[in-house]
C-alpha cells in the first residue's frame, strides 16, 4: 500500500511539474509575441511621424529599393568615393586629379555624382593605371 502511495504521490508531482512548465513557457511565448507586436509598432508611428514632419509623404503599393549613391571628390589631389552623405569616405583610389580631363577635375571639385555602384566601378576601371 505505501509503494502504491508513493508511485500516484510521484505521478501527482510529476503531472503538477509538467503543468506549471507548460503554462510558464506559453505566457512566455506570449509575452514575447507581445513585445514584438509593441516594438514593431513603436518602429512604425516613428517612421510615420518622421514622413509627417519631412512635408513629403508619398503612398504606394509594393516595395522600393534605394540604389546606393556615391559622390567623387577631392582629398589631397587624389580622388576619393563618399557615400550619398558626403562625410563617409567609401573608397580611396589612387587616381590623381590632376591626371585627369579639365571638366573632370572640375566636377570631381565640385562633387562629381555617381548613381550607382556599376557606374562606380566602370569610372573607376577607366581611370585606374
Amino acid at each position: 500500500m505505501k509503494k502504491r502511495l508513493s508511485i500516484g504521490f510521484f505521478t501527482a508531482a510529476l503531472a503538477a511539474f509538467i503543468a506549471l512548465a507548460a503554462a510558464y513557457h506559453f505566457t512566455y511565448e506570449r509575452a514575447v509575441e507581445r513585445a514584438r507586436e509593441e516594438v514593431a509598432l513603436s518602429v512604425r508611428d516613428e517612421e510615420e511621424t518622421e514622413t509627417e514632419q519631412s512635408g513629403q509623404a508619398v503612398t504606394t503599393e509594393g516595395d522600393a529599393f534605394k540604389e546606393d549613391a556615391y559622390y567623387l571628390m577631392e582629398v589631397n589631389g587624389y580622388v576619393v568615393v563618399f557615400l550619398s552623405d558626403k562625410r563617409t569616405a567609401y573608397e580611396y583610389t589612387s587616381i590623381e586629379v590632376s591626371s585627369l580631363p579639365a571638366t573632370l577635375q572640375n566636377e570631381i571639385k565640385n562633387g562629381k555624382y555617381i548613381e550607382s555602384t556599376e557606374l562606380l566601378y566602370s569610372f573607376l576601371e577607366n581611370y585606374t593605371s
